[in-house]
């Protein structure tokens, strides 16, 4: 098959070529900008375009399906070179489910912990030898790329996001799967550009139960509110496996699941990532893996690359990158390092970088999320805002929405980087939270 790909650079498209190419497909893309590890990755494959752009004559009528990206807009040059010719335009999810519509689809939604979910359920099946396809947002130890699709294996291991398809398909991604196995994490209002209410958002996730095959199965977080009555009030017929945080304890700074077969020491910590595991064992023994298969397992797990990922730092201090940006994961990710580093001085910096969360009407969801920390530092910039066209924010806002009056606010990036060079970070152990890069800042110096 000839598979060409509009806006082949995003983290996912890219992870999609290079599984299509490894499959035995003629793979070819476009893309106005790609950055690393893309780059890199598409290079090593020979599907790295030679310039950068859009270019409406790689399309022709050999060619058998176009993807289209999330990047890609409705006036893209070759997205109407695609319809003019008549192609079957896929978007990222749609072509997902073509390639599995034949397997056991497990999916794995919620507005938080699924990545770091499906990053869970992948490790155990890797660590047990069992074969599967997948398809996750994260890169993961032990594997190369984070897209598998094979003609053979009876399961695909789906992460599901909740945004938009493409730019010609607004349904929510996840709802294109029609899982045969679904978990639900949690739900806590995101994507605030695409879903203008609550009841917007929590709707989506209605829709997504609704899709469960019948006599499927759904795993849910039954600590969650939202998620309890969405499961209450659905109409179509599965079976319901609900799961909460287990029993643990943390002895000498490591983590203890206290389980039937014993205390089971693990590599990561946070409850919110226990919570995960628990509803990550329930998949697992829906395929076959039991308890103590899934706990040797589980007990090597180090975690999703930038979910409480440690860095190396070559004056030893303690410190963690984590992608949390949404207020339910601040709010997970503070409470996970203030339980882990009782007696350390903690610092813990957030930046504000998606549209959700530069709006003045979200901020007040970030109530209270940074308090429990010797020190709390939140960075947006405003040339981010400009660029957005998104009004002024001011400092004494970002403070009022947080209810944080020590909270310190950098609106720059070199008086971050200024501010950054004069602490000492041997003192204390420090969480840096973002969806980008705090303006470049280096977590290594």
């Amino acid at each position: 098959m000839n598979i060409h790909f509009i806006a082949i650079g995003g983290s996912a498209m890219h992870n999609l070529a290079i599984a299509l190419k490894e499959k035995g497909y003629h793979v070819t893309g476009s893309d106005d900008a790609i950055f690393e590890p893309s780059k890199t990755r598409l290079d090593k494959r020979g599907i790295l375009p030679n310039e950068m752009g859009w270019f409406p004559e790689k399309l022709s009528a050999d060619t058998d399906a176009v993807i289209l990206g999330m990047h890609a807009h409705a006036d893209n040059p070759e997205l109407a070179r695609a319809k003019e010719l008549g192609l079957k335009i896929y978007s990222y999810p749609e072509f997902l489910y073509e390639q599995s519509k034949n397997k056991t689809r497990v999916v794995i939604g919620g507005s938080h912990g699924k990545t770091t979910i499906t990053s869970m359920i992948l490790h155990v099946l890797h660590f047990h030898q069992k074969d599967v396809d997948y398809m996750v947002g994260a890169q993961l130890e032990g594997f190369d790329v984070m897209v598998k699709l094979t003609k053979d294996n009876d399961f695909m291991i789906l992460e599901g996001d909740e945004y938009l398809s493409s730019t010609l398909d607004p349904r929510s991604k996840f709802l294109l799967y029609q899982p045969n196995i679904a978990l639900m994490s949690g739900i806590a209002w995101d994507h605030i550009n695409v879903f203008k209410t609550f009841d917007d958002y929590i709707e989506q996730f209605r829709r997504f139960v609704a899709t469960i095959t019948p006599g499927g199965v759904l795993v849910y977080n039954e600590e969650d509110e939202e998620v309890v009555k969405v499961v209450d009030a659905a109409e179509n017929y599965f079976r319901k496996l609900p799961y909460k945080t287990p029993e643990y304890e943390i002895v000498n700074g490591v983590v203890n699941l206290i389980t039937s077969i014993g205390h089971i020491p693990l590599s990561v910590f946070g409850q919110h990532n226990l919570l995960n595991m628990e509803g990550a064992r329930l998949i697992c023994q829906q395929l076959g893996i039991m308890e103590e298969e899934f706990y040797d397992a589980i007990m090597s797990f180090k975690g999703a690359s930038k979910r409480l990922e440690k860095v190396e730092r070559a004056d030893k201090g303690i410190l963690y990158k984590d992608f949390a940006h949404a207020p339910s994961k601040v709010k997970a990710s503070v409470k996970a390092f203030i339980e882990q580093f009782p007696k350390q001085k903690k610092h813990a910096f957030l930046e504000l970088h998606t549209y959700s969360s530069l709006n003045p009407v979200f901020l007040e969801q970030y109530d209270g999320s940074m308090n429990g920390v010797e020190e709390a530092v939140v960075f947006y910039s405003e040339d981010a805002l400009k660029i957005k066209r998104m009004e002024p924010i001011s400092p004494d806002m970002i403070k009022d929405s947080f209810k944080n009056t020590d909270l310190k606010v950098f609106t720059n990036a070199e008086d971050l980087h200024s501010y950054w060079s004069t602490l000492d970070k041997t003192d204390g152990v420090y969480i840096m939270m973002s969806s980008g890069n705090f303006g470049g800042l280096d977590l290594t110096k």
